[in-house]
């Protein structure tokens, strides 16, 4: 049996972890290798011992407390200062008034470039120029919110030009600065309630991608959700790709590439773009999912991202189970969570 006295990392999880040498578990805990008294961070290189050789730690202090030394071939104590580094660069460009290079942020975290922009995207999922382009689009969103004009609000979010602000926020917002101030008014939803299996479907879509997939849901809350935007049946403009979101629910054997036109926060959309990765009939834990965007500590988060799913199936939140393998939550009932998983699984 394994001990793992001191962190609450489900064993097995921890196991294959350190069984593939996933560097998303790094930091997350420490393994206690028995056979020769040293500590290791879950991507150490070196060759693995015998399960039974092993404990898991919270951290190097709680694995040096039970008598271990740190590894020097994987130097599991760095893990901590890559933290601090990802942290110190995050607030560097939340408050940077300039754009701040990959070269120079790197030197002020004393990293090598190429080293920290892995560290970087590993830690956040993104990045550093994807997390500075996200900060400007949220913050244009919300400048755009307010009573200033489309044009100061693109300044005041730090772009150089309008231009820029096209190009980059407006592709990442999915809609122009001036739709998106207007609550959505002028983009055209079309929309359709299709029959499946597990009881009527809504499928809503823009020209560039599905925005709505739920069930038991109408025109009313399609409305509610987008209040400004002109919302006209389906069609035939619609009848494709509502068929292939229909084959998804009744057979899912495999994976259908589903275009969607969604917006999140950039924790959001990582989740989304994950569970988007997780192959037709396999199935990952809420730890798993928050470990695969490099954020192993916010299960939580991860759970609250799939809840906001806005297009079920299409995003595959259904994949995701409780660390102990139960079910878990679903916004349309653990009844059609547990029905999608056993036709993924051709049961």
């Amino acid at each position: 049996m394994i001990e793992h006295p001191d962190t609450d990392i489900d064993a097995d999880i921890a196991w294959a972890a350190f069984e593939a040498r996933d560097r998303s578990f790094d930091g997350r805990f420490i393994v206690g290798v028995r056979t020769t008294g040293i500590y290791c961070k879950p991507s150490c290189p070196a060759r693995h011992p015998k399960r039974e050789n092993v404990s898991f730690h919270a951290d190097p202090t709680a694995a040096r407390a039970a008598g271990y030394r740190a590894c020097l071939r994987c130097k599991p104590d760095e893990v901590g200062r890559d933290r601090v580094a990802v942290a110190r660069a995050v607030e560097m460009l939340k408050t940077a008034k300039d754009v701040i290079g990959l070269n120079a942020l790197a030197a002020a975290v004393g990293y090598a470039p190429h080293h920290f922009h892995r560290l970087f995207k590993r830690a956040t999922g993104v990045t550093p120029a994807e997390y500075a382009r996200g900060l400007k689009a949220r913050s244009a969103a919300t400048a755009l919110d307010g009573d200033i004009s489309v044009t100061a609000a693109i300044y005041e979010a730090g772009y150089s030009a309008p231009s820029r602000f096209y190009e980059d926020g407006a592709r990442r917002l999915g809609m122009t600065p001036g739709v998106w101030r207007n609550g959505g008014a002028g983009v055209t939803i079309r929309w359709t309630i299709a029959t499946t299996s597990l009881g009527p479907m809504l499928i809503a879509a823009t020209d560039k991608g599905l925005c709505r997939v739920s069930f038991d849901e109408d025109e009313t809350a399609l409305r509610s959700r987008f209040p400004k935007a002109d919302i006209v049946p389906g069609g035939e403009a619609l009848a494709d790709l509502a068929g292939r979101v229909v084959a998804s629910v009744e057979s899912p054997s495999r994976d259908r590439d589903l275009p969607i036109d969604v917006q999140g926060t950039a924790f959001q959309e990582a989740i989304w773009q994950a569970l988007r990765r997780i192959p037709s009939g396999e199935t990952r834990s809420y730890a798993e999912l928050a470990a695969a965007i490099g954020k192993p500590g916010a299960v939580r988060a991860a759970g609250s991202a799939c809840a906001a799913n806005p297009v079920a199936v299409a995003v595959p939140c259904h994949r995701v189970l409780r660390g102990d393998g139960s079910t878990g939550g679903y916004a349309y009932g653990t009844d059609r969570k547990s029905a999608l998983l056993l036709r993924e699984k051709g049961e």
